[in-house]
């Protein structure tokens, strides 16, 4: 699995113009999944976005994590952090995981998310056509990678 991590001040998801998911202070992930992706990898994303030291501390070093900060986080499924560009001008998504599969795994790390005390987790809608506004702080961006 795989997520972009943005630092954020604000980040929202629409549907069909309504606000789906929204946070403050924190983090908006967008996450992928492959095909051989399992459940512990992730808990392990999870883990890994909630305690990213990458919110400063009193002397303006990022040592400060999600938890920490007491930011939320906003989990955006995203299947073309997969796609492959190599060839041509057009990306491939053959890496993707299938929805049936993919869905489970993201719901997994939100259910992990939220067991390890981040609050709020919001999240978009699986299969729609979503909007993604952020003010990304920094900016900050990072890609994990488990």
């Amino acid at each position: 699995m795989r997520a972009l991590v943005q630092r954020v001040s604000e980040a929202r998801v629409r549907v069909e113009g309504e606000i789906v998911g929204e946070i403050g202070t924190g983090v908006l992930a967008l996450v992928g999944a492959t095909h051989d992706d399992t459940p512990a990898q992730a808990a392990k994303l999870a883990d890994k976005i909630a305690n990213l030291r990458i919110f400063e501390d009193d002397d303006g070093k990022m040592n400060l994590s999600t938890l920490d900060v007491g930011g939320g986080v906003l989990a955006v499924s995203q299947f073309t952090l997969y796609g492959d560009t190599r060839k041509g001008r057009r990306p491939a998504f053959v890496d993707a995981a299938r929805p049936e599969v993919a869905e489970p795994l993201v719901d997994s790390v939100l259910d992990a998310l939220r067991d390890l005390g981040v609050d709020p987790v919001q999240t978009g809608i699986f299969r729609t056509d979503m909007k993604v506004e952020l003010i990304n702080d920094g900016p900050v961006t990072l890609m994990i990678e488990v």
